[in-house]
């Protein structure tokens, strides 16, 4: 869904305006609104969320977020995770973390809902790709694949029993099949 609006708006403008239910995202000058998340949507957003900060919340290595408005590049984009290498987490002095992030996820996950267009999301992803992402997951429940992006090469999908890549310090050994299993909550 876009937004209709009556003039071109900025980035900044954009970013002055109160968020939306659900969130809408500034992608070239346009406000495009993101669909409300389904079961498996959020199945699997909270399930890579968990197993990600499992293995590397603890020792510092990293942190997946989701839904985190990143604005970079002349968009603002809500990845559904958000991982940062926890180098390039924003603190405050305090040690909280920032609202704001002003910059790419080191790795960006997408998890295609029936409502959305596979374009926009790999767009998305291609953009954190050439604004300094390491990794990108395009993740689509419908046929059990995760297509797998990376800075400056041909894209790869996974199904099975393959390892997915991850970023390098986490420690994390996940296949596709036990990505999907996680959605088979009734068996």
């Amino acid at each position: 869904m876009t937004a209709s609006i009556s003039h071109p708006i900025t980035l900044e403008e954009f970013l002055k305006l109160p968020e939306t239910k659900p969130n809408s995202e500034y992608i070239d000058g346009k406000i495009i609104q993101k669909p409300m998340p389904k079961g498996r949507h959020s199945c699997l957003q909270g399930k890579l969320c968990a197993a990600l900060n499992q293995v590397a919340e603890e020792s510092k290595i990293a942190y997946a977020f989701p839904e985190l408005r990143c604005s970079f590049g002349g968009r603002s984009l809500i990845p559904d995770v958000a991982v940062f290498e926890w180098n390039r987490i924003p603190f405050t002095p305090e040690g909280d973390v920032l609202d704001n992030f002003e910059l790419s996820p080191d790795w960006t996950i997408e998890i295609l809902s029936p409502e959305q267009k596979p374009n926009k999301e790999l767009g998305n992803i291609l953009h954190c790709l050439e604004y300094g992402c390491l990794l990108g997951w395009f993740i689509d429940p419908d046929d059990f694949s995760i297509l797998v992006l990376l800075p400056k090469q041909q894209p790869i999908l996974f199904q099975g029993d393959h390892l997915l890549p991850t970023l390098p310090n986490i420690g994390l050994s996940l296949t596709a099949n036990q990505v999907f299993e996680w959605v088979r909550m009734g068996k």
